[in-house]
């Protein structure tokens, strides 16, 4: 039982101009992608023929003339900015907001170094964007705006396709309801428009409306049933959507990791005898939404949630649960070791395991803190995001006379710990007081540097060295031409997956590798027939022919 298995990350960004309130976001998340691109791969198409956005993981297809526009990201307007990030990953716009997809990973904590190393490329992009139009570009790294819009940060996990989705989504709604008393980011104001004066966990909890669905840009819910794996038949991506932007690291690489153990229990749950449906129908809420709502609302972290089947329970019993039913399935499948742990495969689920428990020792001990002790919690703070916020907020509110939670200069600082610019940020100034997972020295590796145990560094190194050559790439395909074709034009709709291609390109002219196996592709498979190959095409057909 191992915490390893690939996943990644996606943030979108709040944009603006600084010194004015007349502003285009869509016009500056286009500054902002374009100045990401470098004139060696500014024509490099993204591939959305492999995307199936209308495929529900529930065994339907919603159809295409039933569904909102917005749904339809396979179909995205002509010229739109894609850039391969240096590290693999994908720079472009989604809606109104420059958006960073992290390259493929196997390891939370590996994750968070690629997820964060997006906010220095980003950054660098916004800089060179305010360069180039002459006025200041500003990212925030968050949620919310407090007036009604919101934006995401996702996470995605490959996994078994053999689990029933019934029990991923039953499990992972108790989870991800839950799991916000240690994930969430904080926020002030409570409801989508800050209706109530307040501060609350989580900035996305709001704007959850629904148990399960298609869709992600409206009535959003906690359990999304887009189903494109980018991947082989054998597995599915489980594609989340309910997660906040967080700054600190740790709550970051344990959201990602308890995450991941619950899906291998999920996974291995059948083998072990182990009574998941048992403990899925004992953790079934009688109104998830409506609980997501109150844990995130809930600063005592005490809350009774109604539960299905009669009686209540809180968010803090519902991981304990989660994480001892990990623990069963790992005993049966591991072993134990002479203290009765696990005998885990690896060191980085010991830690995440280890985190998993401080930080239900850390909840526990808020839970049962006056405000006035919540204030010197100065270990749990370096660990639990919204506390922190909370805590520079509320020693704020007192210095100005217990200012009402409505303060606009509340909500200045909750604005200011998300900017990305160190000079902005608040965020930036008390860093030092949280744990780091990762270096900075790591982080700057990551940002100019493909995982090499993942398909991207394939990806990210075939751009490096034939940037000419590549017609268009995807998680899971890339296209290059051949060298008799590199002065020919591709139809502008190239890549575009419901646009009618009539492209003047003969078969000949364009190679495509398929990549659909996350896990191959990796630097010690295929450096060395890169080193050997004098161009794209050359280097493809070498790689297909030893697959």
């Amino acid at each position: 039982m191992s915490v390893l298995r690939v996943m990644g990350t996606e943030t979108e960004y709040a944009v603006s101009q600084a010194g004015t309130s007349h502003y285009q976001p869509v016009q500056l998340s286009f500054d902002v992608v374009g100045a990401a691109a470098s004139a060696e791969q500014r024509h490099i198409r993204w591939d959305y023929r492999q995307e199936d956005p209308v495929n529900d993981a529930r065994g339907t297809r919603l159809d295409r003339a039933a569904a909102r526009p917005d749904m339809l990201t396979d179909a995205p307007q002509l010229n739109i900015t894609n850039v391969i990030a240096p590290n693999g990953g994908r720079i472009y716009v989604d809606h109104a907001h420059p958006e960073y997809s992290a390259p493929e990973t196997i390891d939370p904590f590996e994750t968070v170094a690629y997820d964060h190393a997006g906010d220095r490329l980003m950054l660098a992009a916004a800089r060179q964007a305010s360069h180039i139009t002459g006025h200041t570009v500003v990212l925030h790294r968050n949620n919310v705006d407090g007036k009604g819009a919101s934006w995401g940060t996702h996470e995605n996990y490959m996994m078994r396709r053999s689990v029933p989705f019934d029990d991923v989504a039953g499990l992972m709604t108790a989870h991800f309801v839950s799991r916000q008393i240690w994930a969430g980011s904080g926020r002030v104001g409570i409801g989508e428009h800050s209706e109530t004066a307040g501060y609350q966990l989580s900035q996305r909890a709001d704007y959850i409306h629904a148990k399960i669905g298609l869709q992600t840009t409206f009535d959003r819910p906690i359990i999304n049933t887009r189903d494109e794996s980018h991947s082989t038949g054998e597995y599915r991506r489980l594609h989340v959507i309910v997660g906040d932007a967080n700054r600190m690291e740790t709550p970051q690489a344990l959201k990602l990791g308890a995450t991941s153990m619950l899906l291998w229990a999920l996974e291995h749950a059948e083998e072990t005898d182990f009574d998941m449906r048992g403990l899925i129908e004992g953790l079934r809420l009688a109104d998830p939404v409506g609980a997501m709502h109150t844990v995130s609302h809930d600063l005592s972290l005490n809350a009774e949630l109604a539960l299905e089947q009669g009686g209540t329970t809180t968010a803090w019993q519902m991981q304990v649960r989660l994480r001892a039913a990990v623990y069963a399935v790992a005993a049966i499948v591991l072993g134990t070791d002479t203290a009765g742990e696990p005998a885990w495969e690896d060191r980085q689920t010991r830690n995440i395991m280890a985190m998993w428990g401080q930080a239900l020792a850390d909840t526990a001990a808020i839970r049962h803190a006056s405000a006035d002790e919540r204030l010197a919690m100065r270990d749990e703070a370096g660990r639990i995001e919204w506390l922190l916020k909370w805590q520079l907020l509320e020693k704020m509110r007192r210095r100005l006379g217990n200012t009402a939670w409505n303060d606009p200069r509340l909500a200045a600082i909750d604005l200011s710990w998300a900017a990305l610019d160190p000079v902005r940020s608040i965020y930036a100034k008390v860093e030092s007081q949280t744990e780091r997972m990762v270096t900075d020295q790591q982080l700057d590796q990551a940002a100019s540097a493909a995982p090499q145990t993942t398909r991207a560094w394939l990806r990210a190194e075939l751009v490096r060295r034939f940037p000419a050559e590549i017609v268009a790439a995807s998680w899971s395909h890339i296209t290059v031409r051949t060298a008799d074709s590199l002065r020919n034009e591709l139809d502008a709709t190239y890549g575009n997956a419901s646009a009618a291609q009539s492209t003047g390109f003969r078969q000949c002219d364009l190679v495509s590798l398929d990549m659909s196996d996350p896990l191959r592709f990796t630097q010690a498979e295929t450096a060395q027939l890169l080193e050997q190959a004098n161009s794209a095409a050359q280097a493809l057909d070498a790689i297909a022919g030893r697959s």
